[in-house]
């Protein structure tokens, strides 16, 4: 059972492990693909990305697997925003969002998207989801936007207007051979993670996967997961998917995400036994009554 594994976390004699998988409802082969690790049993969450022109559709196959728990992917970079009064914004982009995170980012920042516009948006897609009858367990963002420090203040607010117990505290995770692209997003996000943290003990599953982003191999499996602590809870931050033959991807894309060997190597883990028994869901962290603890602290809301 579930509670055993974390006990056994508690008394430090293993380590648990959530498989989040991050962009569902970006195109059919991507949530097909997560789908078909949860009924597997590899994937144990997944966070939605709410503004999908797929979202009606998609919505009504994760509802099929309640085992999985669910969170939202707040988006500012992907397809259109909800609410009028962002889209309205973003006239010279033919009212989508930004291709590009830093472009947005700069707008806000810069104070030309008032925060207050950004955090009606974020809400409507998580009311979107909630009106869909998910429960939702926690928020991340597409991008990690939501580390910027105006909107990491904003999430957290979010999630306690919502009840969702559990925040993404994306950090830097150097590990591995590091690329010129890993490296400039390594140290943003280790900039930002000790503003956002100000110096304070924080609880919740500790970050994987952020070195690996888009391209999570099975080399990168088995190092990494060979590295993990006994008595930790981590969370595998992962984007698997599947080719869809006549679907519609923007080839740039490609370039970063490898949704098919990403499922492959999640795959073979499982096979090769990488992740043994030890995986849970963030409905699971609640039952041990108190607060997760130890070394590798990430953040809950």
């Amino acid at each position: 059972m579930v509670t055993s594994v974390l006990q056994r976390a508690e008394d430090g004699s293993t380590f648990s492990i959530i498989v989040n998988a991050d962009d569902y409802g970006y195109s059919e082969g991507v949530s097909r693909g997560i789908l078909d690790l949860a009924r597997k049993g590899i994937v144990t969450a997944t966070g939605v990305l709410a503004n999908s022109p797929f979202f009606d559709e998609h919505m009504r196959s994760l509802l099929s697997v309640p085992q999985v728990d669910i969170g939202v992917h707040l988006n500012l970079t992907t397809g259109r925003p909800l609410t009028a009064r962002l889209a309205s914004l973003l006239v010279p982009s033919g009212g989508e969002f930004h291709s590009k995170k830093y472009g947005l980012a700069l707008s806000i920042l810069s104070g030309s998207i008032a925060k207050n516009v950004v955090e009606e948006e974020w809400d409507a897609q998580i009311r979107r989801c909630l009106e869909a009858g998910l429960r939702l367990w926690f928020l991340n963002s597409h991008e990690h936007l939501h580390m910027l420090p105006p909107l990491y203040s904003m999430i957290r607010r979010l999630a306690e207007r919502h009840g969702i117990p559990y925040i993404r505290h994306t950090r830097a995770e150097w590990f591995g051979s590091p690329t010129k692209e890993s490296l400039v997003r390594n140290s943003m996000l280790q900039i930002l993670d000790w503003v956002n943290r100000g110096g304070s003990r924080l609880t919740a599953p500790c970050l994987l996967g952020a070195s690996q982003s888009g391209k999570l191999d099975l080399k990168y499996l088995e190092t990494r997961l060979a590295t993990l602590r006994r008595g930790q809870v981590y969370e595998l931050m992962c984007h698997p998917g599947l080719s869809i033959a006549g679907e519609e991807v923007d080839p740039r894309l490609y370039a970063y995400h490898d949704w098919e060997g990403e499922l492959n190597a999640l795959l073979c883990a499982e096979k090769l036994g990488f992740f043994g028994v030890r995986r849970i869901g963030f409905r699971d962290l609640g039952s041990l009554g108190k607060p997760l603890t130890g070394a590798d602290e990430a953040i809950s809301r």
